[in-house]
Order: structure tokens, then C-alpha cells, then sequence
């Protein structure tokens, strides 16, 4: 009987090499669309979820994000709350309403998208950093409270992505200079993302539980 997954940003990017990955290997995706869950809306979230039986979900990506870019000095309490709702609580939320299905039936896995820059400073990204560091500290808590129930809960941090939006927001001068800084000397590819994220989601993972696992070609080893 195949698995099922279930998984936010299931749509473009990152989270389309994700879901593309475990539909090759046989699982079932639910990738639910914005306009049927709206990550940044809580009441929306909380109405798609009271109609959601969590006991078909054996896998969990909480992958969507925003990434509200400002100083500080110009950033709004709205953009602030926007990007904790969609990186954070949403995620929050997700998790508490599948793991405890996954605990009673002995088996789940959650891998939750971070980010280097929950790790790392760089202006312009508090809102961001700071609802990513939260993250990874949400990953810990649950890795320890459904260990029990053979739940396994990890991070994933990825680096600079080749992405439609990592082109649109950055000109080729840029992404060469970003380049130059990676000690692998390129951008990673959604499929190496995807790849790492398949396994900490899978049954072949079997003790990895309540890590940040960075994906980012060294760049923050500098």
C-alpha cells in the first residue's frame, strides 16, 4: 500500500521537484493550491484543516515560504506577521494537526524547508531569518515529542537555488557573483534539494530525527 504525502508549495520550484520525487517512487501527493489553503491566512488554514482527516498522511513537507525582503527600519508589522504566519505558524499548525495521527499508527516522517539564512545573517532578511530560525526550533520540539510514536522530524536548509525566482530577483551579473562565493562554484539544482528531502521523508530513513541539515555547497562555511 503506497504512502501518502502531503505537502505545501507543492506547485513550482523547490516544491515541485519534492512532490515530482516521491510520486516517482510510488507515494500518493496532496498538494493543496493557494486558493484552497492560503498559508497566510490563519483562519483559512484552520477551515482547510477541519475538513482534512489526517489519518491518510504518513509524510509531511511543510515547504512553502515567503521571503519579505527589508531593513528593518522599513518593515511593516504586516509584513512582519506575514512572513511568521506562513514560515511559522502555518507550519505549526500542520504539524499539530497530522503528527498526532502519525504517532497512533507508529510511523511518520516531517521535513520542514528552512533555509541557510535561519543560520546566517544578511540585511534585509529579518522577517525571514528569524520565522526560519523559529523553524528549526519547532523541528527539535516535535522530533522529541512524537519520538516516541516512531515520528521523524528534520530540517532542511537549503543554499542559493536555481529557481525561476532566484533569476528574477537576482541579474546574471548577480547570480555569477553569487556564484563565485559557493566553494562548489554553482547554484544548487531543485532536484539536489528534492533528492535529501526524499530521503529524511522516507522509510529509509530510520534514525535521523530533530536535525538542520544544510544543502548549500559550503557557502556557509565561510
Amino acid at each position: 500500500m503506497s504512502k501518502c504525502v502531503f505537502i505545501t508549495g507543492g506547485s513550482r520550484s523547490i516544491g515541485r521537484s519534492i512532490a515530482a520525487r516521491y510520486r516517482q517512487e510510488g507515494y500518493e501527493v496532496l498538494a493543496p493550491l493557494r486558493s484552497e489553503l492560503d498559508l497566510a491566512s490563519i483562519p483559512s488554514i484552520k477551515a482547510y484543516l477541519a475538513g482534512l482527516d489526517p489519518s491518510p498522511v504518513d509524510v509531511l513537507i511543510n515547504n512553502a515560504g515567503e521571503n519579505i525582503l527589508g531593513a528593518l527600519d522599513g518593515l511593516d508589522l504586516e509584513q512582519w506577521q506575514h512572513s511568521q504566519t506562513v514560515n511559522l505558524t502555518a507550519p505549526f499548525l500542520l504539524i499539530r494537526h497530522m503528527a498526532a495521527a502519525m504517532a497512533r499508527r507508529g510511523w511518520g516522517r516531517i521535513v520542514n524547508i528552512s533555509s541557510i539564512y535561519s543560520l546566517l545573517g544578511r540585511p534585509g532578511r529579518a522577517s525571514y531569518s528569524a520565522s526560519k530560525a523559529g523553524l528549526n526550533a519547532l523541528t527539535r520540539s516535535a522530533a522529541l515529542e512524537y519520538a516516541k510514536g516512531n515520528v521523524l522530524v528534520n530540517a532542511v536548509c537549503p543554499g542559493i537555488v536555481d529557481t525561476d525566482l532566484t533569476h528574477q530577483n537576482n541579474p546574471p551579473d548577480q547570480i555569477r557573483a553569487l556564484c563565485a562565493q559557493i566553494p562548489l562554484a554553482r547554484l544548487a539544482e531543485t532536484p539536489e534539494i528534492s533528492e535529501l528531502v526524499y530521503f529524511l521523508g522516507s522509510e529509509r530513513n530510520t534514525y535521523i530525527t530533530g536535525q538542520t541539515i544544510i544543502i548549500d555547497g559550503g557557502i556557509s562555511l565561510q
